[in-house]
């Protein structure tokens, strides 16, 4: 099958490929040490984890056109297992919305942080990567807890030490 070539639908691709990783960094880290930190200053796994949740429905509300400083995340549940079922659910959704046919070339522009305390309009296109970085970002946060926290860390972009390719 061919595969559409517009931004929508390039975006879609990656989306799959990262979060799919953030899913088995996300079930590899062991569900009993929610509360771990690597420094005070530091989230704990729970909140860390619950990240990943509230990103992805900051991203759909900006598919959607939907005001994202409007409230609705909720709070995290009580375990692991709520966070990974609360993410498979916020993922499902949102490629659902990926694979809807409007808005192809995801033109527009979201109500967002430009700066400290100042929000501003940026291009849709440019807030779906950006937030995909951020998920990146948080996942390799995840996998230093994750090693931590006495978890196997699997392949992300190659071997690790705990999945060797060879």
């Amino acid at each position: 099958m061919p595969q559409t070539d517009n931004a929508k639908a390039r975006f879609l691709r990656k989306y799959d490929r990262e979060t799919a990783t953030t899913l088995r960094v996300m079930h590899a880290y062991p569900g009993d040490k929610t509360d771990f930190r690597p420094h005070e200053r530091s989230n704990n796994a729970l909140h860390l984890g619950w990240t990943f949740v509230v990103e992805q429905a900051m991203l759909l509300k900006a598919l959607r056109g939907e005001d994202m400083f409007g409230g609705g995340y909720g709070k995290p549940p009580e375990n692991w297992q709520g966070i990974l079922d609360a993410f498979k659910q916020a993922r499902s959704e949102v490629q659902s919305e990926l694979a809807k046919p409007e808005n192809q070339n995801l033109d527009g522009s979201v109500v967002f942080m430009v700066g400290p305390q100042k929000k501003g309009d940026v291009p849709l296109s440019d807030f779906v990567e950006f937030m995909l970085g951020d998920q990146i970002h948080h996942r390799g946060q995840l996998s230093v807890y994750l090693r931590m926290a006495g978890g196997k860390v699997p392949s992300i972009y190659g071997p690790s030490a705990d999945e060797p390719w060879m």
